[in-house]
């Protein structure tokens, strides 16, 4: 018990050291998760990391905290998914909370608008390298790219429900794993 609480407190802080650096939510979050408990801690390989994210997408709620709660989950059960998601929050849910005091002189000082300015550039970089890495640990074949681009395109250009996109996407996976099993071949 001691070492699980041990480990639960290592969770803690790693979580709370991703959500004290991140801005831009989950998806800004994902190069520092990795970076963070993939490659320094060892706690979950790379692939694991990418079916945490994929369950993440499709679970209700911000990815960031669902990437926190399977992860604490998977390392150290419902104790470790609490510490997880307690660390990832509680950054965000203080500095909100001191913002939300002082909103009115603060978003008025010519430096905070500079800095979201640099911000949203740093954001959008963290996100690039996101699609980066998922694509580059993603399957590679006809289907996999056929239902890539049909989902970017029906949510990017059709603006259709993320859901129905991704329920879409897992059912095509199925039917193509299906149809390539029934015929002997791989997919």
């Amino acid at each position: 018990m001691k070492q699980k609480l041990k480990l639960c407190l290592q969770l803690f802080l790693a979580f709370m050291k991703i959500g004290v650096v991140t801005f831009g939510g989950g998806y800004a979050m994902i190069p520092i998760i990795e970076n963070e408990i993939t490659d320094k801690k060892g706690w979950i390989s790379a692939d694991d990391l990418l079916e945490v994210v994929a369950i993440s997408e499709t679970t209700p709620g911000p990815i960031a905290i669902c990437s926190a709660t399977f992860v604490g989950y998977k390392i150290a059960g419902v104790l470790g998914a609490f510490a997880a998601t307690f660390g990832v929050v509680l950054p965000s849910f203080v500095i909100i909370y001191l913002i939300s005091l002082f909103l009115r002189k603060f978003e008025e000082l010519e430096f905070v608008k500079y800095a979201f300015f640099g911000i949203r550039a740093g954001v959008l970089a963290l996100l690039i390298k996101a699609v980066v890495s998922m694509f580059k640990k993603a399957p590679k074949n006809i289907v996999a790219y056929i239902i890539m681009a049909g989902s970017f395109v029906t949510v990017a250009f059709f603006s259709a429900n993320v859901i129905i996109v991704i329920l879409a996407a897992a059912a095509t996976g199925i039917a193509a794993a299906l149809i390539a099993k029934k015929a002997g071949k791989e997919l």
